[in-house]
């Protein structure tokens, strides 16, 4: 994500999250690649609720991950660190 859609991204998010604490739901498709989804995983919190599913033939990951967040600024840090890591596809 470029930094205009993270702005535009914010814009978004401040519109539709009236209160925090919020359980947010981030998505990210990578490579079938346990080192990529290392890097993805310790982006998130310990208790933070990570569902992956491959593809049918097997050469990506779908990655669905459920955190509460305290503020726009801290999902908008997280698909920052996302955007970081080569081969990841921010949804």
């Amino acid at each position: 994500m470029a930094a205009n859609t993270f702005d535009e991204l914010r814009k978004k998010l401040e519109e539709n999250i009236t209160s925090f604490p919020y359980i947010y739901m981030f998505k990210f498709i990578i490579k079938s690649d346990n080192k990529t989804m290392a890097l993805v995983e310790v982006i998130f919190d310990e208790d933070a609720d990570i569902i992956q599913k491959q593809s049918t033939k097997g050469n990506y990951i779908s990655i669905t991950v459920k955190q509460v967040v305290l503020s726009v600024d801290e999902i908008i840090s997280i698909y920052e660190k996302a955007a970081a890591i080569e081969g990841v596809m921010s949804l």
